[in-house]
């Protein structure tokens, strides 16, 4: 693996150099955009607005534009000025459980590396996290943005998760949504019960990327010359009255399925 960041964990007075490494790869298959004429491939461009022609990357630059319309360019070392601490080190503010962190502000994770001088530390703080069960909430400068991030620990390594801002969450009270008198409590027992029943101990390895492998089927029969059948895209809406008969058919169908599987 290759390494995209290179900084320390600030943990008290305690510094820990590290390298971090994205810690997922895509599952998904890599398609081409081709002109339909003549399936060429498409190549997206850098132009200048003005002239028209493309700017190579090493001559593109970053600036912020003013109220009169003119742009004050920033330098690469503009952007280290700005905080030239959280620019090279990842400094843990707190500690906190993490059931206490809603999924929805969860973005990236990365894996992080001790340096060979800090070997100690980061067992250390890996063990540490791990004992008390707790995450680290940290900050720091990726690629000119403030981060905020969540970092734990398991057996072998310290995660690093982005997660997002308050401010960058959408707030739900735009949406229409129903309140909670909406529900009947024989509805909602038996619902439980349906959970309660479909539950079982998370394990990532029954997950498969089923869409994928189908798609490639695909590819596979139309290379062979195979026609696809053209798919049924109708979406299924449920009527209110129908509820309580279709929870209590899905519990049926559920225990059926625990009884076969026994």
């Amino acid at each position: 693996m290759r390494s995209i960041w290179t900084g320390a964990i600030g943990f008290g007075l305690v510094n820990i150099p590290i390298k971090m490494y994205s810690a997922t790869e895509t599952s998904t298959l890599d398609l081409d955009m081709l002109d339909k004429k003549d399936h060429s491939n498409i190549h997206f461009m850098r132009v200048n607005e003005k002239t028209g022609k493309e700017v190579k990357w090493e001559n593109i630059v970053k600036g912020y534009k003013l109220p009169n319309d003119k742009y004050v360019v920033l330098t690469d070392k503009d952007f280290e000025s700005a905080s030239a601490k959280k620019t090279r080190s990842i400094d843990i503010t707190n500690f906190v459980k993490e059931e206490e962190i809603e999924s929805m502000y969860y973005e990236t994770p990365y894996y992080l590396e001790p340096d060979k001088s800090g070997v100690r530390a980061y067992a250390l703080l890996r063990e540490a996290l791990m004992k008390t069960g707790k995450v680290g909430i940290a900050t720091f400068v990726m690629r000119n943005k403030e981060t905020l991030a969540v970092l734990r620990a398991n057996e072998k390594v310290i995660v690093l998760n982005r997660i997002r801002f308050e401010e960058e969450i959408r707030n739900p009270e735009e949406l229409a949504l129903p309140p909670k008198t909406a529900v009947k409590a024989a509805e909602l027992k038996m619902a439980v019960t349906l959970i309660n029943q479909l539950s079982e101990k998370f394990d990532i390895k029954k997950y498969k990327d089923t869409y994928t492998s189908d798609l490639l089927k695909v590819i596979k029969a139309k290379a062979k010359g195979i026609k696809t059948k053209e798919p049924n895209l109708k979406v299924v809406h449920s009527k209110s009255k129908d509820i309580m008969a279709q929870l209590k058919e899905s519990l049926t169908g559920t225990l059926t399925k625990h009884k076969k599987a026994s």
